[in-house]
């Protein structure tokens, strides 16, 4: 994704191989002094430079783009799911954060749907202000179609499920109002541990209670998101079935759309006027506009054909026209970026 720097305007969404945008057009190309050769002049000493292109400051952004997203607190089991669902090798520790850099695999469901599935690193409280690896990766959930959320129903590190639950979702809203709404499956991990059994009950309960509470998710729920599955991934116990599922429903939920906005005119379309005229504070004449450099640009001023080109050219366009309209006396100074010269009528 391609955003000028400046307005925070989406000028380009490349999403697909080989696709190009053009964000910058280049200026119109010169001519040389051959030219403006004549019959009674062969070697002119003169030119015309070519006019500037475009400039714009950029920031480019990365997405990556996957099918589904796995989302939840660093060490619930997101790595060790991908790995056994998928050819993807994520390094896999008991420790957090675990995972530096988002991993993607191809889930193959043989003849049913295969689909990309994306690790993203652990989101923790404060992941949307950038707390953690929060703002590095909370966008590469932006272009999944569904997030799969994977919750320690164990608590084995001491945190209530539930509200491990309701925390992660706090951070994806507060990331981008979007997510607050993008389809999701529960997928309760680690069922084998000590203490899973009473809290499965507790969270199904409480679960039950929250979703009564969204009714904005009808439509989500009845398209087959925000169902709960329980696995053991470490020995990848119920993950077929939840990867069949999850493959299922998908093509119910579409992919995000990014709106692209116009792109900035061409220089040329923004400078309608070949030049303009302002009385600068030491009372010089000060011309300014992309054809008048251009053309100061590629005069010689110590050369007499030269520079009668150039006032031709002045003459032509209306200069000197505009001069005299504004009061212009003789041996005023006419100031054109780097080049002055006294006014004689």
């Amino acid at each position: 994704m391609i955003f000028d720097n400046k307005s925070g305007r989406l000028l380009a969404d490349l999403i697909e191989p080989g696709q190009k945008a053009t964000l910058a057009r280049g200026g119109r190309g010169g001519q040389g002094n051959q030219h403006f050769a004549t019959a009674t002049r062969q070697v002119p000493n003169f030119a015309r430079a070519g006019e500037e292109g475009q400039e714009l400051e950029l920031r480019l952004e990365l997405k990556l783009l996957a099918d589904v997203g796995l989302v939840g607190y660093p060490s619930v089991g997101k790595s060790t799911l991908l790995s056994v669902t998928t050819a993807a090798k994520p390094e896999i520790a008991e420790y957090h954060f675990t995972t530096l850099v988002p991993n993607l695999g191809v889930v193959y469901n043989g003849s049913e749907r295969s689909f990309v599935l994306a690790d993203i690193p652990g989101l923790i409280e404060g992941a949307s202000e950038g707390v953690g690896l929060g703002h590095e990766f909370l966008r590469h959930i932006e272009r999944t179609r569904l997030i799969l959320h994977v919750i320690d129903i164990s608590g084995s590190e001491g945190r209530d499920p539930f509200e491990d639950f309701l925390t992660i979702n706090r951070e994806l809203a507060q990331f981008n109002e979007s997510l607050a709404s993008r389809p999701q499956i529960l997928v309760l991990n680690k069922t084998d541990m000590p203490g899973a059994d009473e809290q499965l009950v507790i969270f199904k309960e409480k679960f039950v209670a929250w979703l009564s509470e969204h009714e904005e998710l009808t439509e989500a729920v009845e398209n087959g998101a925000y169902r709960i599955f329980e696995v053991m991934a470490a020995i990848a116990e119920g993950t077929r079935e939840l990867m069949l599922y999850t493959a299922s429903i998908l093509d119910r939920f579409p992919q995000e759309v990014f709106t692209v906005e116009e792109l900035p005119q061409d220089v040329s379309e923004q400078q309608a006027e070949p030049f303009t005229v302002s009385i600068d504070p030491d009372g010089a004449y000060n011309v300014q506009g992309a054809w008048v450099k251009n053309l100061a640009a590629s005069i010689n001023m110590t050369d007499e054909e030269s520079s009668r080109y150039f006032q031709m050219q002045l003459k032509k366009k209306g200069l000197f026209d505009k001069l005299r309209e504004m009061g212009i006396q003789d041996d005023d100074t006419v100031r054109i970026y780097d080049f002055e010269f006294d006014y004689m009528e």
